[in-house]
């Protein structure tokens, strides 16, 4: 195969699957499209059957209307002969033929419309019972669709959840981290204030002549040494 072919191939398997991609996205709408126009050409069957319907009733009536002038001339035929006027009872067993040709070829349309509305009463019959069906699977379909993006919304947000929570705990461990700092600080600024009261509380004592420890002289010394 050639550079060139492998491109076209390519290029055709690309819009195929994006073609597809784009057939899968829209399913349920092409699904539902579908089933109305399914709807719609089992109307115009409905109509069509209506129609066919009306011309074998009609056919029927013929035909019955016929059968009827037909008894009709053979009562006349046989009343013809009762007088013994065979000529007319000729001409009334004439017309006797011509009308069962009519007949006959009345009886042919009306079987004809019979078959047609018979058949056509089954595959209309079957047509709406499969569309039922598939209604029935679209409505599972679409509450399957809805039942799995109300699944899909809650693991996101879930998801979402989990995140928000973990960014949560992270900033409060950072505030405690802080708090705890901070409350080392100021409890070493108050120990260092502490001291340096003490400090300043002691040369006050010390200057006032209350405390400190003043040194050793020679005298005491001896005295100490002569104690012992």
């Amino acid at each position: 195969m050639s550079v060139w072919k492998k491109l076209v191939t390519a290029i055709k398997g690309g819009a195929t699957e994006a073609a597809e991609a784009v057939a899968d996205s829209q399913a349920l709408r092409i699904l539902e499209q579908e089933i109305r126009e399914a709807r719609q050409e089992l109307r115009r069957s409905d109509e069509a059957l209506t129609g066919i319907m009306a011309k074998r009733k009609l056919a029927r009536q013929k035909v019955d209307a016929i059968g009827a002038s037909i008894n009709e001339y053979e009562a006349h035929a046989r009343a013809a002969m009762t007088k013994e006027n065979k000529e007319l009872a000729l001409e009334c067993a004439q017309r006797v033929a011509e009308l069962k040709n009519d007949q006959q070829g009345e009886q042919v349309y009306l079987e004809q419309f019979a078959t047609s509305e018979q058949g056509l009463k089954s595959n209309i019959s079957t047509a709406k019972d499969r569309l039922r069906q598939l209604e029935q699977q679209l409505d599972v379909v679409k509450a399957t669709e809805s039942v799995q993006k109300a699944q899909a919304a809650v693991s996101s947000r879930h998801s979402g959840a989990n995140t928000k929570m973990k960014t949560a705990v992270e900033s409060l461990d950072r505030i405690k981290q802080k708090q705890t700092q901070r409350q080392a600080e100021l409890d070493v600024a108050a120990e260092r204030a502490a001291t340096e009261s003490g400090d300043a509380l002691a040369r006050k004592l010390e200057s006032a002549g209350i405390t400190g420890s003043r040194s050793a002289g020679a005298e005491d010394e001896l005295a100490r040494i002569l104690g012992k």
